[in-house]
């Protein structure tokens, strides 16, 4: 017995000096630990929106909402897990907590600030959501909280070794066409367009200011083929041609941005994924979308029913886990100039 305890002991001193780590304060983590911070909406949101005072569209906390992996509804505006979940599993990370979770403050994983149907503008979705300002601010708690922990040192480190991942846009871009805003008529689609990357590239900088290095943002999707826009064509079901240029814009105004910070910032990485021409390919050439468990994803309708698996979308929006692996180790011609592997290991 004395020496079973006794090789018990050695095997476990043996663990902890194998795995090289650090000490945050009196936290000690894996050496190589890379925390999250997501910012965005209904693609990244994991159930801020369950915490705030807003409409059942803009929640997700009922079924059939996360009946296939949680097996009940997780505030996430999918069956089950989104793509920031599998980002953070490929990094070896817990799921990121909700920012607004009760009782949440272990933020040296990170944590999620996404709202469902927030938008790089203010007036996007107004009172009903948290937008991309407010989410910066959240942010700036965070690090405050951080740096009481850690202390000052620790909590720099911790935020410069830190990705940034946001989903933000196809928002400000909907409600064009959702609601009575005479937006369009009052600006040029250009303009508009300038306004929501603007609003982007402030956000973007004020992170970068309090200590975010590492950034990661998918360009937006076709937004016009997006099932919830085919329904504003509902005689012909065809693509919403209006909403589509308008993510083309966007992503074109998003790519030279992110390009012109790099060269303005000391030690600014950046990933953009470009979803555009993914989501694109699956719905024009549905037969050749196959999941990486091999199921036949060649419906690009949506379906919120029991043969989900078929279907690339689950509700009007969402496509997720074909997406994550892309961003996660895809080749140059669909992300760039770093993959999210890649952005975690530099």
């Amino acid at each position: 017995m004395v020496s079973f305890r006794l090789h018990f002991c050695f095997l476990v001193l043996f663990v902890v000096f194998l795995i090289p780590s650090h000490c945050l304060g009196h936290l000690c983590l894996p050496k190589k630990h890379i925390a999250l911070f997501i910012f965005g909406d209904s693609f990244f949101d994991a159930g801020n929106n369950d915490y705030i005072n807003t409409t059942t569209d803009a929640q997700a906390n009922f079924g059939p909402y996360g009946e296939t992996f949680f097996k009940y509804p997780s505030g996430r505006f999918s069956n089950g897990r989104l793509i920031p979940d599998f980002i953070a599993e490929f990094a070896n990370l817990p799921f990121i907590t909700p920012y607004l979770y009760p009782g949440y403050h272990r933020y040296t994983d990170g944590t999620n600030f996404a709202s469902a149907g927030a938008g790089a503008l203010v007036e996007t979705n107004k009172g009903l959501v948290i937008d991309l300002n407010t989410q910066v601010h959240y942010f700036k708690k965070a690090r405050r909280l951080l740096r009481k922990k850690l202390g000052d040192a620790e909590a720099k480190t911790l935020l410069a070794r830190a990705v940034y991942l946001t989903s933000i846009g196809t928002n400000d871009y909907r409600v064009l066409f959702t609601s009575n805003s005479s937006t369009s008529q009052t600006y040029s689609p250009e303009k508009y367009v300038e306004f929501v990357i603007g609003n982007l590239t402030s956000a973007i900088k004020e992170i970068y200011k309090k200590g975010g290095r590492k950034f990661a943002i998918p360009n937006l999707v076709p937004l016009g083929c997006l099932p919830f826009s085919r329904a504003l064509n509902p005689d012909t079901g065809a693509c919403f041609q209006e909403m589509t240029a308008l993510a083309k814009l966007h992503n074109e105004a998003l790519s030279k941005v992110l390009q012109k910070l790099e060269s303005q910032l000391h030690g600014f990485k950046y990933s953009i994924a470009d979803s555009y021409s993914s989501l694109s390919e699956s719905i024009n050439n549905p037969q050749n979308m196959v999941s990486v468990e091999g199921r036949d994803l060649s419906k690009s309708t949506n379906c919120m029913c029991e043969n989900i698996s078929e279907y690339v979308f689950f509700d009007s929006i969402k496509v997720n886990q074909q997406f994550a692996e892309l961003m996660w180790s895809g080749t140059p011609n669909i992300i760039g100039p770093y993959n999210l592997k890649a952005l975690f290991e530099n």
